[in-house]
Order: C-alpha cells, then structure tokens, then sequence
C-alpha cells in the first residue's frame, strides 16, 4: 500500500508506512475532531494538491485507519477504531512540537482542526478536575471555537463570530500569541494588558483559569 518500503520488518517502521507520507497525519489531525467531507478536508489544508488528497485518502481507505459513510446523499470520510487508536500518538505528537513551535511565519495560519487537537494536547484533566466548569469562546487567528471545560471532560467545537460572548464565562481573541500563553511564558493579566489577548466579552480574571487549565511545556 505505501509508497514506501523501508525493508526492516518492526512496528515503527509499519507505521511510517502506514501513516508517515507527507499529509497523512494531518489528515488523521483533522479527523480526530470529526467526519470530514473531502471538500472540507481541503479547506482545512489549503496547501494540499487536489491529486495528493485524492491519494493520501485512498492510501488511508486501504490500511483500514479511514473509511467513506454515506450520509444523506454526501459522502463523508472518518476514522475507523483502528484510525482512532491514532488519537494519543498525534496529541502526544502535538505536545512534543509545540516545544520547537517557535514563532509564527506571516504565511502560516491557525485552523479551526488544528487549534482544537491543539487545546485537546493542553489539556490538563486533573487540575480541571477541582474547577467550576467554565465556557469559552476563542477567536484564534481565523479559528472560532466554542470551548466547554466542566470537570475533567472537554468539549471544543467549531462557531463563536459576532456573538461570542453569549453564553459563556468569557470570549477572548488572539492570534499566535496564544503559544505564549499556553506556555506559560506570558502571564495572563500581562496577555492583556499587552494586547496579545483581547477579553471580547465575560470574565476577563478567568483567562487566569483558562492558562492553567491549558499548558504545553515550551
């Protein structure tokens, strides 16, 4: 199935054959937060030639990590339980870059995908766990999500636009000053005291909250 063969005969190498093409993960990243039609997995990697999607997805399809389901007349494309193993390897894998992350080049951008593996990497269960649950809603870069942390679970979904506010503890927006943040190299009160975070709505004390409740080691 691979286009390549490396020869050694292990689970590493199996891997890389399986998943280790250029774009395959990112395609894994992006279907870890749902079912995806092809055009939307487009969109989320704009970057992507259309014959490179085309075979990524059919080189997936034959390892078994995704399939296509049928859904109301639209085909869509999603993980299967063996792709969904995947889950710890690409939120681990998340964590460990972030510490190279470095600061963002003009031409990179924030997706709504990708931001939301991103907060799932940050996530830390345990010290949520003793916090009251708290709804925010993120305007990172292009990326408009809707985050609800109540205890130990987590919940990120896609909207927040004009009325970001309603209906949450906080609404807030930053651009890739938020890798700061997350880091812990940026306080909260001084994030917003400089701009690098804009309290849009809410409770703007709990960005204090929101910092430890999310944090990737830089």
């Amino acid at each position: 199935m691979a286009a390549r063969d490396y020869g050694q005969y292990d689970g590493v190498t199996r891997g890389l054959e399986l998943v280790g093409e250029r774009w395959a993960l990112l395609i894994v990243r992006d279907l870890l937060v749902g079912p995806r039609r092809y055009g939307e997995l487009a969109a989320g990697l704009p970057r992507i030639p259309s014959n490179i999607l085309a075979a990524r997805l059919k080189e997936l399809q034959a390892a078994g990590v995704i399939r296509r389901a049928p859904r109301s007349r639209i085909v869509i494309y999603e993980l299967t339980p063996y792709g969904r193993e995947l889950e710890p390897i690409v939120l681990g894998l998340s964590a460990w870059g972030f510490k190279a992350l470095g600061d963002a080049r003009e031409e990179q951008i924030i997706t709504p995908d990708a931001m939301t593996v991103a907060l799932r990497s940050a996530f830390r269960a345990d010290v949520a766990a003793g916090l009251p649950a708290t709804a925010y809603a993120a305007q990172l870069g292009s990326a408009e999500l809707r985050i609800r942390v109540d205890g130990p679970a987590l919940d990120v979904r896609r909207g927040a636009g004009e009325d970001a506010a309603r209906g949450v503890d906080l609404a807030f927006a930053a651009g890739p000053e938020i890798r700061r943040l997350l880091s812990g190299e940026l306080a909260p009160a001084r994030a917003i005291a400089t701009g690098a975070v804009r309290v849009l709505g809410g409770r703007g004390e709990l960005l204090d909250r929101f910092a430890s409740t999310f944090h990737l080691a830089a």
